[in-house]
């Protein structure tokens, strides 16, 4: 997830929360090396004095964050077309460009890294390594696998198939390690799996259960067997999700039918759940959307509401995830309300689209928190979201981004050098 640019940076005038100190420091200093790796983030009483030369960031009384994380994306997938719409009226030289520009703005609502599960070619990861162009430090599943008639079948209810080329149907273990085989061979960091049914699916139902579980089984020894990779499943009825942790996943995506067997074992295995609370609080208009799709939400709405608000309750690890490309791509951080709303405090919220979402990512040595040794990934965002976590919700909040110093967005006056005025 290493980005090839790096920049020294000074930040001052800010409230800083750091994603390790349990309260904030109220008038902090951060400054970063030439590497982009902090050396101090602390009160600006303590502060080293401000070398020449270096941007000079006055962040106006605002909040200075570790960069956030959105561990679910579909950033290959548009959320204001149908896929039908996406698979046979788009041509793919759009389709590219469509997505590079949501990568652009996934990161100026603040997401400095995000996990894609499906539907983005590992050539955009590089692409945003190699500083071609601007986006989230990125890991990617590539595809994901489910088997026939499971939730990646895209065979649509007329009959027609429509092709998406990251959808992988597999319906027994040979074919399953070969899948996972194909994914690793296309560049993916991780594997996706289908463990359930689900919501946006014609042909199935969250409650029903996918890969069986010799099958899961074999895709986590397969990943495993290739670097130690991890496996991600999408879980969303009570029986997918049991069914994906107690076969090694890393983590549950969805678990809207999680109960306290589920929570138990979370924390047992170590797992983490993403509970993509955007796609469940994303309102569906009746008139443009299937019956099917409609009735499947409206049924499981409040049912996981409570579900995720037990599972906050029972401390479970929690990180940060959208899905969006069904929910709204740019305005992730709208997550961090949700989680709030369903019982965590602020702090907790923003622990878990920061240190919490980076050890799921295995990053946690490096980004998430912004303390001396950690790469300036960073957010300042105008107003408390202690006081008022909403105010992360709305990009034009997001007044600053950067990435190991080097800044990708500011709505902030140009920096200048040398000492704070």
């Amino acid at each position: 997830m290493e980005i090839e640019s790096a920049a020294a940076l000074r930040v001052h005038n800010v409230k800083l929360i750091d994603g390790v100190n349990p309260t904030a420091v109220a008038d902090a200093v951060l400054e970063a090396d030439a590497g982009g790796r902090i050396t101090y983030a602390g009160p600006a009483s303590d502060a080293p004095p401000a070398p020449h030369g270096v941007h000079t960031i006055d962040g106006r009384g605002g909040t200075l964050l570790p960069g956030f994380f959105d561990c679910h994306v579909h950033l290959g997938m548009p959320s204001n077309r149908s896929v039908v719409e996406e698979a046979l009226m788009t041509n793919p030289v759009m389709r590219m460009f469509h997505s590079t520009e949501r990568l652009k703005r996934t990161l100026e609502s603040g997401i400095t890294s995000a996990r894609d599960l499906g539907a983005l070619p590992a050539g955009f990861r590089d692409a945003v390594r190699a500083g071609l162009i601007t986006g989230p430090r990125l890991q990617v599943s590539v595809g994901i696998i489910s088997h026939t008639g499971g939730h990646a079948d895209t065979t649509v209810p007329g009959g027609m198939h429509l092709g998406f080329d990251f959808c992988e149907l597999a319906d027994d273990v040979r074919e399953v390690r070969k899948a996972a085989r194909r994914m690793l061979r296309a560049g993916a960091d991780l594997v996706k799996i289908c463990t359930s049914g689900g919501m946006t699916s014609a042909g199935d139902d969250p409650d029903d259960e996918d890969l069986l579980d010799e099958e899961i089984a074999a895709v986590v020894d397969e990943a495993r067997r290739h670097r130690g990779r991890w496996v991600a499943a999408h879980a969303q009825g009570r029986a997918g999700v049991l069914a994906a942790i107690r076969g090694g996943v890393r983590s549950v995506e969805h678990g809207f039918g999680i109960d306290q067997e589920g929570c138990d074992l979370l924390g047992e295995r170590g797992a983490f759940l993403v509970p993509t609370l955007s796609a469940i609080f994303m309102p569906l208009d009746p008139a443009k959307t299937p019956p099917w799709r409609y009735e499947k939400k409206m049924r499981w709405n409040e049912r996981t509401k409570e579900n995720i608000a037990a599972a906050i309750e029972r401390k479970v690890n929690i990180a940060a995830g959208t899905d969006a490309g069904i929910s709204a791509h740019g305005q992730n951080l709208a997550e961090l309300s949700y989680l709030v709303e369903l019982g965590m405090s602020p702090m907790e919220a923003i622990k878990a689209a920061t240190v919490n979402s980076a050890r799921l990512m295995g990053v946690d040595d490096r980004l998430g928190t912004l303390r001396p040794g950690m790469l300036a990934d960073l957010v300042i965002c105008a107003g408390d979201p202690l006081r008022d976590i909403d105010v992360l919700s709305a990009p034009e909040n997001i007044v600053l981004v950067a990435q190991q110093g080097v800044i990708r967005k500011s709505l902030l006056p140009a920096p200048g050098t040398g000492a704070p005025r």
